[in-house]
């Protein structure tokens, strides 16, 4: 299974670290989308070790607001929300 743990800090300004853990190898992806559904950025899209990582996203060029991120590794995919304020 994913664990999957939340990015801190959240809220943030202007940069924020998801950190997730991956139990078996296999190809991982986290994406961060706007609250419309568009995705802003690909953080990782790669195969992984199982393993704890870390994914650093600054997000200065964007909008103050809500945004979701997704990792998704293997046939699991979660999705949590975090907010950027300026």
């Amino acid at each position: 299974a994913t664990v999957f743990q939340h990015n801190f800090p959240n809220p943030f300004n202007p940069s924020t670290t998801v950190n997730y853990s991956i139990a078996e190898p296999g190809m991982v992806t986290l994406a961060v989308y706007n609250i419309l559904g568009k995705k802003v950025a690909t953080l990782v899209l790669e195969h992984h070790e199982a393993g704890s990582y870390s994914s650093h996203w600054e997000a200065a060029n964007l909008a103050s607001g809500l945004y979701l991120y997704r990792l998704t590794s293997g046939d699991i995919s979660k999705t949590r929300k975090m907010m950027l304020i300026k």
